[in-house]
């Protein structure tokens, strides 16, 4: 039996993004979908549901409780667990005994809805004390332990279920950074109550690859399997994209190495079908895991959503669609092969009659008129979730096209290039593109001042002239 099929192994999706929390229809949409992918975990903790980190301490209203029982209800029907998740982090007072009181309250209003199963999220938080918490503990972990203990002392009394715990820094660069204190993970393994999971992302927020040397290494240090909150798909950080590729970078080892994974992904709910039937084979695997095929397969099963109004769209357009949005570190083979064949016919002078800039000119087109027909998508919901992102790829392929049809243009020999639908201001025009242009990343992560700034004049005397 493989480790992902043992009970207390944890496999499902977290609604724990920043953005509109799911409906309660894309909900029991997504429960469907975790069942037939094999997976038995939702877990709740979206950071715009106001209640569940902003104002943690004021109970739900009848309505909102309704919405916790029936997300508790249409799991049980499904046979699905739920975990539950509060944020308290970013204001709670450590030995402030009135803010204990306020998470035991909101546990018990929750648990009269149903749920038996909870998490502490402590990420996304400043890693500072209050004074009184400082002189008390002396380091932030030990006061993060003493306080979770003591509500999964509570809770468990009281329910028995799982409880688990998001520390400060959740993945390998915050502990180098040291955010959270020196020794923050050694002294919240050795504290924390040994029943505790505790969720970590991998090297990285977002992490290309989960390997099985750091997973032993930080095993040792948490004195216990981590438990995986996993971002590959996650896009919340980034509006401009979305990820529909397949679950990759993770070796088939992992689902022995660790408590369980959860996948927090895309905001958009109908992006996530092909990462979650991925994610479910990959579960099942027990050897020769095939990525690509994976995503196929997952295409496939997708593929009867992107039905039209008109003529069919065609499934190998599909393919190189989402290789356009495909993994955060990786394009589709597909996407990258356009891209560099692009690339590879703009940078060399060639012939109108070029037969491989006319084949390459041919295929960006086909994924152009893709763009631009999915329009006539029946499913609005999938319509409206990829618009921006189709809209913005529609319209940079139609601008390479304009200038490659003006550069093999006889008539049009030596003048400048323009186009009436990309004019300077409304096309990448923007305060926030205005900002993006003064810091340029290296490949190595780190990031350089534009050359433009750096031979500006010299820093302006701030010191204002009231001040002479």
């Amino acid at each position: 039996m493989s480790a992902s099929s043992e009970p207390l192994f944890l496999s499902g999706v977290i609604e724990g993004f920043y953005g509109p929390p799911w409906t309660p229809a894309e909900r029991r949409q997504l429960w469907d979908w975790m069942v037939e992918a094999g997976l038995n975990t939702y877990f709740y903790g979206p950071k715009d549901d106001l209640h569940q980190r902003a104002i943690w301490r004021v109970p739900y209203d009848a309505a909102g409780l309704n919405e916790v029982g029936d997300a508790v209800r249409g799991c049980r029907e499904r046979g699905l667990r739920l975990i539950y998740a509060c944020s308290p982090g970013l204001d709670v007072g450590y030995s402030d005994p009135a803010d204990l009181r306020a998470m035991e309250a909101r546990l018990t209003q929750l648990m009269e809805a149903g749920v038996t199963e909870f998490c502490i999220l402590l990420d996304d938080i400043p890693d500072a004390m209050r004074p009184e918490d400082q002189a008390r503990w002396g380091s932030l972990a030990a006061a993060q332990a003493d306080w979770v203990n003591a509500v999964y002392r509570w809770s468990r009394a009281r329910t028995g279920g799982r409880f688990l715990v998001c520390p400060t820094p959740y993945c390998g660069r915050m502990v180098a950074a040291r955010h959270g204190g020196e020794g923050y993970l050694e002294v919240l393994g050795r504290e924390l109550a040994p029943e505790i999971e505790i969720f970590w992302t991998g090297p990285e927020i977002i992490s290309e690859r989960l390997d099985l040397d750091p997973i032993a290494r930080l095993t040792q240090v948490l004195r216990r399997p981590p438990l995986i909150w996993d971002n590959l798909f996650a896009n919340d950080y980034d509006g401009r994209r979305f990820f529909c590729g397949p679950y990759a970078g993770r070796p088939l080892e992992l689902k022995r190495a660790v408590r369980g994974i959860l996948l927090n992904p895309n905001t958009e709910f109908p992006l996530n079908f092909v990462p979650i039937q991925s994610f479910g084979a990959y579960l099942r695997a027990e050897s020769g895991w095939d990525a690509r095929a994976s995503f196929l397969k997952g295409l496939e099963a997708w593929w009867p959503q992107w039905a039209t109004v008109g003529a069919p769209l065609a499934f190998a357009d599909l393919v190189t669609f989402a290789d356009c949005f495909y993994l955060p570190y990786h394009d589709g083979p597909e996407a990258d092969a356009l891209a560099r064949d692009v690339a590879r016919c703009l940078g060399a002078p060639r012939p109108p009659d070029d037969p491989e800039s006319l084949a390459v000119r041919a295929r960006m087109l086909r994924l152009k008129d893709f763009c631009a027909r999915l329009v006539d998508l029946t499913d609005r919901g999938l319509f409206h979730a990829c618009h921006r992102r189709v809209w913005e790829l529609r319209e940079e392929l139609d601008l390479i096209d304009r200038w490659w049809s003006h550069r093999i243009d006889p008539a049009r020999a030596g003048t400048p290039f323009e186009s009436d639908f990309h004019r300077p201001k409304t096309y990448r025009g923007g305060f926030v593109v205005r900002l993006q242009s003064f810091l340029k990343p290296r490949p190595d992560g780190s990031m350089a001042l534009a050359p433009e700034l750096a031979h500006e004049s010299p820093p302006m005397n701030l010191r204002s002239e009231s001040a002479t």
